[in-house]
C-alpha cells in the first residue's frame, strides 16, 4: 500500500514510537539514532528520565515521517536489546490527548535531509531567483525608536528532474537592530536575514511536493496544490519585481515541542497499526 510523505513535521500517532526500559548511558539519543534510522528518516528523537513513580530509567519518543517506517521498527526492536543489556519495549502512539496541534511546516534543512533521502542527492536541486532588500517598503523606511529594520524577500524554485517537476516559495524575513549598529553589525545582521528568508522560501517551496512511497520502496511525487501561492504564476521578471511584501503571508517555520505526558501509548503493539 502507498504513504503520502509531506514536508511537513509529523503528526499522526501512528508516525510516533515510545521507547522504555533505557538504561542510563552517555549519548543515549545518538544510540536511538543509529538503531531506528535504519528503518527510515527520523523527525526527532528526545529521551528523557522517567517520571518517579515509574521507577528509574529512562524512556524516549522518537517520531518518523512515515507511519509504515514506524511500525516495521516497533516490530523489529520491541523486545530486543539493541544497544544495552537488557530489552526494550517500543510501542506505537494509538492517539495524542488534548487539542489536536496545529501541523508545522519543516525548516529547510529537515526538508534538504528528507529529499535527499526519498529523491536521493542528484534528485532535485535548488536556485534563488530573487533576493530583494525590501527594509524601505511598507512604510518603514523610518527608525523605529532606537531599531532599524532589516527586511528580506527571496523567491526559490526547486527541480526534480526526474520527475518533471518544479516548484517556488517566497518568504519574508526580518530582523531588529539598534541603530547605533556598526557596519560590521549591520552587514552580520543582513547576512543572518538573507540566510533566513532564503530557508524559508526554500521550505515553502518543498511544501509544494507530495511524496508517494510505493510498496516496492520507489518514489513518486505529485504536485500539492493545497500550497499554492498567488505569486506562482508569475514569471520569474514579474518575481524579481515583487516589491508589495505587505501582501505575502509570513509563515511561521518553529519546531513543535513533544511533551511526554500528551502522549498515550497501547500496551499491545498490535492494536496500534
Amino acid at each position: 500500500m502507498a504513504e503520502l510523505v509531506e514536508f511537513r513535521v509529523p503528526a499522526g500517532s501512528a508516525q510516533t514510537l515510545l521507547v522504555w526500559g533505557l538504561e542510563p548511558e552517555p549519548g543515549l539519543e545518538r544510540s536511538l539514532f543509529s538503531a531506528f534510522s535504519r528503518f527510515g528518516p527520523l523527525y526527532s528523537v528526545r529521551a528523557r528520565r522517567n517520571a518517579a513513580v515509574a521507577g528509574p530509567g529512562y524512556c524516549a519518543v522518537i517520531k518518523f515521517y512515515s507511519a509504515g517506517d514506524a511500525s516495521r521498527a516497533q516490530r523489529a526492536c520491541d523486545g530486543q536489546r539493541l544497544f544495552q543489556k537488557s530489552p526494550l519495549k517500543v510501542c506505537v502512539c494509538t492517539k495524542q490527548k488534548g487539542f489536536q496541534q496545529k501541523v508545522l511546516a519543516l525548516g529547510s534543512n529537515k526538508c534538504q535531509e528528507l529529499a535527499n533521502h526519498y529523491l536521493g542527492f542528484n534528485g532535485w536541486s535548488s536556485r534563488i531567483i530573487t533576493l530583494q532588500n525590501v527594509s524601505g517598503f511598507g512604510g518603514e523606511n523610518e527608525e523605529l525608536g532606537r531599531m532599524l529594520p532589516v527586511k528580506y524577500l527571496c523567491a526559490v524554485e526547486v527541480t526534480l528532474p526526474k520527475h518533471g517537476m518544479c516548484t517556488r516559495g517566497v518568504a519574508l524575513a526580518k530582523a531588529d537592530i539598534e541603530s547605533s549598529a556598526d557596519s560590521l553589525e549591520l552587514l552580520t545582521a543582513r547576512r543572518r536575514v538573507q540566510k533566513l528568508a532564503a530557508g524559508r522560501a526554500l521550505a515553502s517551496a518543498f511544501q509544494k511536493i507530495l511524496l508517494i512511497v510505493l510498496e516496492n520502496g520507489k518514489v513518486a511525487v505529485e504536485y500539492n496544490s493545497f500550497h499554492e501561492e498567488p505569486t506562482d504564476c508569475l514569471t520569474e521578471e514579474e518575481l524579481k519585481g515583487l516589491v508589495q511584501v505587505n501582501e505575502l503571508p509570513l509563515e511561521q517555520f518553529d519546531l513543535e515541542e513533544e511533551v511526554l505526558s500528551d502522549l498515550s501509548f497501547d500496551d499491545e503493539p498490535g492494536d496500534a497499526i
